[in-house]
């Protein structure tokens, strides 16, 4: 079983990530960043991303962090703020908190190759 497995899965994560959208579509800082971009393809690379990090069995088929960023300039302070949406929506969506620690930690040597992209 692996971790994603142990807090409900895919559709756990689904539900966490659709969430996240939420909450990024509704933080002014952030907001402005996906203007003209399609939600609904991103979300799904996300949630792929999200299960595949969380050791599940999907698979990211998405482009590298570097390229899929290249040209944002997105800053540390909204790096750590898309983190503590995430985080935020799995712990609302019942992940355990030692679970999205995990992610969140996978997530930190990433973000050389998001931030200033």
């Amino acid at each position: 079983m692996t971790l994603v497995d142990a807090d409900g899965g895919a559709d756990a994560v689904a539900v966490a990530v659709d969430a996240f959208y939420t909450r990024l579509m509704d933080d002014p800082a952030l907001a402005a960043r996906f203007e003209g971009v399609d939600l609904r393809k991103l979300i799904g690379h996300q949630r792929a991303f999200v299960v595949a990090a969380l050791g599940g069995a999907d698979l990211y088929l998405g482009r590298d962090m570097r390229s899929a960023h290249a040209g944002l300039q997105l800053t540390d302070a909204e790096f750590d703020s898309a983190v503590r949406h995430l985080s935020d929506s799995l712990a609302e969506a019942g992940f355990a908190g030692s679970l999205i620690a995990v992610l969140a930690a996978r997530l930190e040597p990433l973000r050389a190759q998001i931030v200033g992209a």
